[in-house]
């Protein structure tokens, strides 16, 4: 499920390494048929999802005899295909949740990268995969490094679990020049290679703020139990503090494969030809807190969770609509958080109750959103324009 972005490109390399072991049966992709068109002729799944039925129609004439949807149902389709063992959820935003959701309730292993899908609807998702037997693995690589190093200790001895984070490109920046900051400027991430949305969310840090939020429906502890330190080498990918006073960390090259390698084959580790970490090569390895004036994102992502029901789910769809205006060159880059910030304190949060509940909530928080981004509208700072064009 995103076959063509930047999971979906590690996806596809693991595969390629271990081809007696997985085999591809079906693929999403959104609108990018360029990189969608060599993936279904390299790899021939029996059922391929896209975004509009106009490029399912070209998919139909290149490959006759392939079963290809389209849309929403399309999405369900390829993620619930009995074939399928493992479903990698690696599209972006909230639109994945309902295949995901499909996938869990079928008790299949979702390798999950999507994060919004637990952010949105966690506790439906992980009480739909108890219930059918199936079983979540992340693939964000903290959450992976969390569920490795989870497994050096019981529930019970757990007291704190540390999310790492590299701080994104504005870790020294001067706050006063934060109005100032181009589309191009938050582009610039330090350590990994991403599409554009979590690029920015990584820029605000609400990316961070996310990933606690996933934390606590992952591996069921409470958010003030869920710490965020800032590494900006990016090599241990998260920590796991014991009730004894150990740290159990999780270190690896930043390559996404290896945490995608990890929940395919989970439980077992086998050997791969990606490049390990040397050690000394690493020189030092440093860690601070998040200030919270630099990073507003965290706390209020905090907010949400507290708040708990539809509240993270709207948290999510107002920062997905914030930062496509801000690639747009719309608004400034810190009215990304003031707009959700507003749309979260105009929203009463309320129980869920099913997916489609969450899915209002997601809508609501979108339409909320959109009204209240021509008040941050602003000119945009010099280059911008440019940068989106780009």
């Amino acid at each position: 499920m995103g076959a063509t972005g930047s999971i979906g490109d590690s996806a596809l390399s693991v595969v390629a390494h271990f081809p007696d072991r997985f085999e591809i049966v079906s693929m999403a992709a959104g609108s990018n048929l360029d990189k969608l068109l060599p993936a279904v002729a390299a790899h021939r799944p029996k059922v391929v999802a896209v975004k509009t039925p106009e490029d399912a129609a070209r998919l139909r004439t290149e490959f006759p005899g392939l079963a290809v949807g389209w849309g929403p149902r399309g999405l369900v389709d390829v993620a619930t295909l009995p074939e399928a063992d493992v479903v990698l959820g690696a599209l972006v935003g909230s639109v994945g949740l309902p295949s995901s959701y499909a996938a869990a309730k079928l008790g299949k292993r979702l390798a999950l990268a999507n994060k919004e899908t637990l952010v949105v609807a966690g506790e439906l998702v992980m009480a739909a995969a108890r219930a059918s037997g199936g079983e979540v693995i992340p693939v964000d690589s903290e959450h992976c490094a969390l569920h490795q190093a989870l497994r050096a200790g019981a529930p019970a001895e757990v007291s704190k679990l540390m999310l790492t984070a590299s701080g994104g490109p504005f870790r020294t920046r001067p706050l006063e020049t934060f109005g100032t900051i181009g589309v191009a400027d938050a582009l610039a991430h330090p350590t990994w290679r991403m599409g554009p949305k979590i690029t920015i969310d990584s820029a605000t840090m609400m990316n961070k703020g996310l990933e606690v939020i996933e934390a606590r429906w992952l591996f069921d502890v409470p958010g003030e139990r869920i710490e965020v330190l800032l590494h900006p080498q990016s090599i241990v990918h998260s920590l796991v503090e014991y009730v004894d006073g150990s740290l159990i960390a999780q270190m690896s090259p930043n390559d996404m494969r290896f945490p995608i390698l990890y929940a395919l084959t989970y439980p077992d580790r086998i050997e791969t030809p990606l490049s390990k970490l040397d050690l000394p090569s690493l020189g030092k390895l440093e860690f601070f807190r998040p200030e919270p004036e630099r990073y507003p994102a965290l706390p209020l992502a905090g907010a949400a969770l507290e708040a708990g029901g539809s509240a993270p789910a709207v948290l999510n769809a107002a920062n997905e609509v914030a930062v496509e205006a801000f690639l747009a060159g719309r608004i400034p880059f810190p009215a990304i958080v003031e707009t959700t910030a507003r749309v979260l304190a105009r929203h009463a949060p309320g129980p869920l109750t099913s997916v489609e509940e969450a899915l209002e909530a997601d809508d609501w928080a979108r339409r909320a959103a959109r009204e209240i981004l021509p008040a941050l509208e602003r000119p945009s700072p010099a280059g911008t324009a440019g940068a989106a064009r780009t």
